[in-house]
């Protein structure tokens, strides 16, 4: 882990990452410049905007997670600009199986990721923009960062937005962009979406989740919103111009006050620089990459929950409604149980998916099983049951 790092280690980190942002660049440093008298000054903050040049997503989760570990936010306010190939990505404390059909998502070669802050589930594609805003904690202010957002779109396009109770930004009273964040001492970070001409027709079949079982969970849900592509109201709106519209409004903009500094405060910024996440430049990074790319992250970590269907299961010419109860932890089937109808007491099922990963598929095997359950065994589960004052 990255907290794990030796101070070699953390030492070459610095080395390197001054060479490539500059010298008055500070990871995690609490040095402040001081005056010929020797009294302490207030250093300006300023900001800088990073481009990822992956489209990786658990590489530039991992990038996110190694800025807001390592940097030092008192006087360096950082933009993270970003775009991922097809994705969906789940808050921390998520159900994927309530989220989405993971098993399509496999199929169709979309990959599943759990970001490290909370809020609802996304589609991300290669015109979906992402934009996360490093602060200290102190300064945490999500609502100046989605401003500066519709500022931009405003600007750039002419194209009027509006900020909703949920700070969710609405075009035409539909979403364009979701927000999450991760609030941690000293550093946090608010980042969101923004819809530019994402494929709508992906997004709504990677956000269709299998509606054929009920899924008992505790687990935080998202809140299903229509959604927009700026693109659907201003044909001209493209990423790569919108990204750099949304970087100069950050440099434009001061870092306490939402009002325009114009250019000459633009020119007293660190401005933009392409960001290449690989280990040389961050080291530890891999590692990062790694834990997010993991099975015990993306599936280990969903909190517990329960599957249930009715099914029919059949004896001769009669039919028996029970229900099918799948027990999940961590990822895992722990128990399989049957209930019949005004029963109280469940009938443990002995099967060797019980320890193996859940999903979609390995439930529809259950379910397939039972529906072949010969007619003399339901016969003997029912006589038993009778037994019992049933």
């Amino acid at each position: 882990m990255i907290a794990m790092m030796t101070s070699r280690t953390l030492r070459q980190s610095k080395d390197i990452l001054g060479m490539f942002l500059g010298a008055n660049t500070r990871i995690m440093s609490t040095k402040k410049f001081s005056s010929s008298s020797g009294s302490k000054e207030i250093e300006p903050i300023r900001k800088s905007v990073f481009i990822s040049q992956s489209y990786d997503i658990f590489t530039n989760l991992a990038l996110e997670d190694w800025i807001y570990k390592n940097y030092d936010f008192g006087n360096h306010h950082v933009l993270m600009l970003w775009l991922n190939d097809p994705c969906v990505v789940i808050g921390r404390h998520q159900n994927p199986f309530n989220e989405t059909n993971v098993s399509q998502l496999e199929s169709a070669g979309i990959e599943l990721a759990r970001r490290n802050s909370g809020g609802g589930t996304v589609f991300h594609d290669r015109n979906n923009l992402n934009c996360t805003f490093f602060t200290p904690r102190e300064r945490y202010d999500r609502k100046y960062n989605l401003n500066l957002i519709t500022r931009a779109i405003y600007r750039e396009y002419g194209i009027d937005t509006e900020i909703s109770p949920r700070d969710d930004i609405l075009l035409h009273g539909k979403k364009i962009s979701g927000t999450a964040a991760k609030l941690g001492h000293p550093n946090c970070y608010h980042h969101c979406t923004l819809l530019v001409n994402s494929n709508k027709n992906h997004l709504n079949e990677s956000l269709m989740k299998n509606e054929k079982a009920e899924i008992k969970s505790k687990a935080t849900a998202s809140v299903r919103s229509a959604t927009k592509n700026l693109a659907d109201v201003n044909k001209n709106v493209n990423i790569q111009q919108l990204l750099t519209a949304i970087g100069y409004e950050f440099l434009r903009t001061p870092a306490e006050k939402l009002c325009d500094g114009g250019r000459e405060l633009v020119m007293q910024q660190r401005g933009f620089q392409l960001i290449n996440p690989t280990e040389k430049w961050f080291p530890g990074l891999s590692e990062l990459k790694e834990n997010f790319a993991s099975w015990d992250w993306r599936y280990g970590k969903t909190p517990n929950f329960s599957v249930q269907k009715n099914i029919q299961l059949k004896s001769d010419e009669q039919s028996h409604d029970i229900k099918l109860n799948v027990d999940v932890e961590k990822g895992l089937i722990k128990n399989i149980d049957l209930m019949l109808k005004n029963s109280t007491e469940n009938m443990p099922i002995v099967s060797s998916l019980i320890g193996q990963p859940y999903n979609e598929n390995n439930f529809e095997r259950i379910t397939n099983a039972l529906a072949n359950v010969s007619s003399e065994n339901v016969k003997s589960v029912l006589a038993e049951e009778c037994k019992n004052g049933l």
